[in-house]
């Protein structure tokens, strides 16, 4: 990708003189990590008197940006297309004159190629927000992967994804900044769920009452293990339990249609259902008597882990990745290897046989330990706190 040739400048207000405005970019605002990170960084910029652009495609969460006064702009920054990148970077740098932006912060990376484009050429800040490993198979995808890295300041979800960056890229700590992602408290919190809410999906679900509950939230799709928890079920041998497979598929119908056979084939569809994307997560997980991240892969952060935590919740994850921040074993839950069905039925079994009185000390030193470290709070003003740097403020 060739740089834009010629630089555009624009009068600029003397630092302090006025009010930043901060343009974040990504490719939609549908669902998920990123997504959820750019809305509550929207709302913090407002609050701190600053004004916040978000540009996208579009999606669901739009509104949840307008009401906390930011402002969306629609741009389809969702294409992966080298022309549509390059026609993205001269109409985000129209926008960055218009509306005198003085930091663009990247969340993906087709997007962020068009930010990097655009900001270069208007001479104003660039950070990015790296959000996963991302796959880096061949040289062309770890180029293009890079831009993720060329931030004046770049953002790692965890300190796993902070030493991946460092490796790869070898990024260093001048640049390089973790900053966990964070749970609202005052959403993920149990003295907050109704009795209604709680009834209410447990009728949507057909739960029998008094029957314990195994949930694994998270999108259907391979890597998040879906497969390995209906293997441990199998190993588990238990008729009165019921698991949950809370997610979307996305799309992914082959997928779904293969975790129902292997369901039918271990003699599981009592057991085991699968009830699709859930609009009240807090009041799911109180549902639930045990909450499994089984990823086959490194999640980059974790965020089931960290909210079922917030919520009380007894949590069994796999040890890689982000899990081992969020996940302290023996205070706030369990940490079994990898694509390890028996490991992993032996964890459920313990989770579900803890007296209450340890499922209560349990419950409040998870909900204490995301208070300390993993809060919305904690990840906006670190944010702001990172654009106040590169500002020189």
């Amino acid at each position: 990708m060739n740089h834009p040739t010629q630089p555009i400048t624009r009068p600029r207000a003397a630092a302090g003189d006025r009010p930043p405005v901060v343009l974040q970019v990504l490719p939609a605002l549908v669902t998920g990590g990123a997504e959820r990170g750019t809305v509550d960084v929207a709302a913090a910029i407002v609050a701190a008197g600053w004004t916040s652009l978000v540009v996208s495609t579009g999606g669901p969460m739009v509104g949840e940006v307008e009401r906390a006064g930011g402002e969306h702009i629609v741009m389809p920054l969702d294409t992966k297309n080298p022309i549509g990148i390059h026609a993205n970077a001269e109409r985000l740098a129209g926008l960055i004159y218009d509306r005198g932006v003085d930091i663009v912060h990247a969340r993906s990376r087709a997007p962020a190629w068009s930010a990097f484009l655009a900001a270069k050429r208007m001479g104003c800040h660039f950070v990015t927000t790296y959000h996963g490993t991302y796959n880096a198979q061949n040289a062309f995808k770890r180029w293009y992967n890079s831009v993720m890295a060329r931030g004046e300041r770049v953002i790692a979800i965890s300190e796993f994804i902070a030493e991946h960056v460092r490796a790869r890229y070898d990024v260093g700590d001048d640049r390089l900044v973790t900053i966990p992602r964070g749970i609202d408290l005052a959403v993920f919190d149990p003295t907050r769920v109704s009795a209604e809410r709680i009834i209410a999906l447990a009728n949507a679900w057909r739960l029998p009452d008094g029957m314990p509950v195994i949930m694994l939230p998270g999108r259907l799709t391979r890597w998040k293990g879906q497969t390995v928890l209906i293997e441990a079920l199998a190993a588990l041998g238990r008729t009165d339990v019921r698991c949950l497979l809370v997610g979307s598929d996305q799309g992914r119908t082959g997928y779904r249609e293969k975790l129902q056979h292997l369901i039918a084939q271990r003699g599981l569809d009592r057991i085991v259902h699968i009830v699709d994307l859930c609009r009240d997560m807090p009041a799911a997980y109180m549902l639930a008597d045990v909450v499994v991240s089984a990823s086959t892969d490194p999640e980059a952060f974790g965020r089931v882990a960290a909210e079922a935590q917030a919520m009380g919740r007894p949590v069994v994850a796999t040890d890689h990745g982000g899990a081992r921040e969020t996940v302290i074993p023996g205070e706030t839950g369990w940490l079994v290897p990898a694509r390890d069905p028996a490991a992993l039925s032996t964890a459920i079994a313990e989770a579900l046989a803890i007296p209450p009185e340890t499922r209560d000390r349990l419950g409040a030193a998870s909900r204490a330990h995301v208070a300390k470290s993993f809060t919305v709070e904690r990840m906006c003003a670190s944010t702001l706190a990172v654009y106040r740097s590169v500002l020189g403020r």
